[in-house]
């Protein structure tokens, strides 16, 4: 009778591991708090009363899930931050990120038998509340809505209570002498004596999470109630974030296609929007989406990107890309189009050699898209879930431009890791010569592409980007470099650290960690604030300015919600949002 009651119930955190190590033994199973929905480590300071906004669970539980250890590390060798000690207590790579060997294997089978079928529920009304975010005004600096100070936030080992009408808020941060408010339409004004437009628009870059990775990652979720993961209650809440925020360019990530189709195209095209959508391949169910408000922007050509490529041992994962040529229409001038990528980079930390050859091909269609009659490039804004943290490898070659990789650990690039598995190093050269991109990440002569939709093609076409080998009158290769390169100007709306203390900001937070792993890059205008403030002498050719950005929080300031996701934030990435003015 006692097992019929655990199926019925269906406890996401109920496991055979669990019970084979004494984990659930009584007093937990026979106390009150467990027919609660309450997980281990809050049924203390249930049976105490103590119901604290201030949640954080306790060290370890069932053995090695939750560690002691300082929230934010920093690495000596390296500049850049990474995240709690939370990820090194996991395996690296959670199932669903490795390529299938048995595609019969279907890993949700195990979650249904534990109760995991979302088919079925149907969110009560009642528990949607919809998020809301406060937009202050101007502001230099930015604080967390929170009204707690880090010394009144508990340490993660003490016991707590949930606290679910608590809210994050976030403010919008202008930068000078931007603090007016952002005009919804193109203005013309007279300076150095030429006839110059501004053109304001924003743009949000938002991994939402897919029901189906979320089903399969539920040990990632521990910290959630399982109503809270059910899409009848996550979809509302993403919805409204959307029409809250209201960009004029969407760039999504995690897009499960069934959900895409049914719910979210429909919404988007009912609040103004043009979508376009790329599928991961070998039957993922997600990928990457663009949406554009209609009355700001017309579709140019839309090009996806598949990173899959069949015969490479080094891209056999089915990550993918998407790129738009938007042609700006609330002008009173022609503009220049802009060139607006979105991308999910693979997970794996120990795989830093696949990330970088995905962004290299990701950077080679950017190339031959955002090329202008006269050669020059037009501006350019790159999104997405890169799965690098700030000042790793990966992310100094997208700001600078140039990586040296002779000698560098694979497992190092993304600086996910804080202590890296295997000494295995990269590859001189680090991809085949057969994938046609240069060093440089541009196609080699002899490439052709039929990838390209624009607004009079009349069939969707399906192939992917292919490169040819050279003729027999090319002249011969080049010498084999161990350093790679880009031809864009890029920059990173975010700093990547709050203005109060320095502590890092954070795009993602669960169970197993609190980091930053989404951005923004844009091709900066040379009087852009953003480079100016992040003391860079790069000269920058492009036409883009960052008026405001909305704030990031840190990890103190996550956790007294619950982290994420929670009752009104129903993703575990938070939205990055900037407001751009594009001059011609």
């Amino acid at each position: 009778m006692f097992t019929r009651n655990l199926n019925l119930l269906g406890r996401s955190w109920f496991t055979q591991t669990e019970v084979s190590h004494n984990c659930w033994r009584s007093p937990y199973l026979c106390s009150p708090a467990w027919w609660t929905g309450l997980p281990p480590w809050m049924q203390q300071s249930y049976h105490s009363g103590s119901h604290s906004m201030n949640f954080r669970p306790p060290g370890r539980i069932c053995g090695s899930v939750w560690s002691r250890s300082p929230r934010q590390r920093f690495c000596q060798a390296a500049p850049f931050h990474t995240s709690s000690g939370l990820m090194e207590l996991w395996d690296s790579e959670p199932e669903f990120k490795r390529r299938c060997q048995d595609e019969r294997q279907d890993p949700r089978e195990a979650l249904r038998h534990r109760g995991w079928n979302s088919s079925s529920y149907r969110a009560d009304s009642r528990t949607r509340n919809l998020h809301s975010f406060s937009q202050n005004g101007p502001a230099e600096s930015v604080t967390s809505g929170n009204s707690q100070t880090p010394e009144q936030t508990r340490k993660r080992g003490e016991t707590v209570g949930y606290k679910y009408a608590e809210q994050i808020q976030r403010h919008w941060e202008y930068f000078s002498p931007y603090k007016e408010k952002s005009r919804p339409h193109a203005e013309v004004y007279i300076a150095d004596g030429e006839k110059t437009e501004e053109f304001d628009f924003t743009v949000m870059s938002y991994n939402i999470l897919s029901q189906h990775l979320l089903e399969d990652n539920a040990h990632l979720y521990k910290h959630c109630r399982r109503p809270i993961l059910h899409w009848g209650h996550r979809f509302p809440n993403i919805e409204q974030e959307l029409k809250q925020h209201n960009a004029d360019i969407l760039c999504l990530q995690e897009v499960q296609e069934d959900h895409y189709k049914t719910q979210i195209k429909p919404s988007l095209e009912s609040l103004g929007y043009h979508c376009e959508y790329k599928m991961r391949t070998g039957r993922k169910p997600d990928g990457c989406a663009i949406g554009f408000k209609q009355s700001k922007f017309s579709l140019v050509s839309s090009h996806p990107v598949e990173f899959f490529r069949h015969g490479i041992p080094l891209l056999d994962r089915d990550n993918v890309g998407l790129i738009l040529l938007l042609k700006p229409t609330a002008t009173q001038s022609p503009a220049p189009s802009i060139c607006v990528a979105n991308t999910h980079l693979l997970y794996n930390p120990r795989r830093g050699d696949i990330k970088l050859t995905q962004l290299a091909m990701l950077l080679a269609e950017i190339g031959r898209v955002s090329v202008q009659e006269d050669g020059s490039c037009c501006p350019i804004i790159l999104c997405g879930d890169f799965n690098s943290v700030p000042g790793s490898p990966l992310y100094s070659f997208v700001k600078e431009g140039k990586l040296d990789y002779e000698g560098l650990l694979i497992s190092k690039i993304s600086g996910q890791e804080q202590t890296p598995r295997g000494q295995r190093i990269l590859s001189v050269p680090l991809w085949p010569k057969s994938l046609g991109i240069s060093h440089s990440c541009q196609y080699e002569t002899g490439y052709h592409s039929n990838t390209d939709k624009s607004t009079d093609d009349t069939e969707d076409s399906s192939n992917v980007p292919s490169a040819v080998s050279q003729d027999k009158s090319s002249p011969p290769s080049e010498k084999v470099r161990s350093s790679i390169e880009h031809q864009f100007n890029l920059t990173s709306v975010y700093s990547h650290y709050l203005s109060e203390g320095r502590r890092p900001e954070i795009t993602t937070c669960h169970s197993k960690t609190a980091t930053t792993v989404d951005y923004i890059f844009y091709s900066a205008a040379k009087d852009d604030l953003t480079v100016q403030a992040a003391g860079g002498s790069t000269i920058h050719n492009g036409q883009l300015q960052v008026l405001a950005r909305l704030s990031l929080l840190s990890e103190n300031e996550l956790w007294p919600v619950n982290g994420l996701p929670n009752e009104h934030n129903s993703s575990d990435h938070l939205p990055l949002l900037a407001k751009f003015r594009l001059l011609h």
